[in-house]
């Protein structure tokens, strides 16, 4: 069995950019601006040395800030959806590229 990937490192870049280590030993830079949505993330986007707080939180292997606010490790490692995105926006909205090639395959 795999083990989870899991982030061990952050450091702020400027905006809302941060450089990622994984624990399997990668390291990504990420724009952060798409995942902070929503009420508990308002605090940490008007407010830089709120964003800067971020840091690790070991036993939950990701990214948290100290108003409660953390991101799924998952999403940050495989780019996956976040939650409230899929629970918002339909599939089209999230992926135009999809909704033309499901057109195309389709005879559209």
């Amino acid at each position: 069995m795999s083990r989870l990937i899991r982030v061990r490192s952050v450091e702020v870049l400027g905006g809302f950019e941060v450089r990622l280590g994984f624990t399997d030993g990668t390291q990504r830079v990420i724009d952060l601006t798409p995942f902070l949505h929503g009420p508990i993330f308002e605090p940490i986007r008007a407010d830089p040395n709120m964003f800067a707080a971020v840091s690790v939180d070991k036993r939950m292997g990701t990214i948290v800030w100290p108003n409660g606010a953390d991101i799924d490790p998952d999403v940050l490692y495989y780019g996956r959806t976040p939650a409230w995105m899929e629970e918002e926006y339909t599939r089209d909205e999230l992926d135009p590229v999809w909704h033309h090639s499901a057109a195309l395959a389709v005879g559209g």
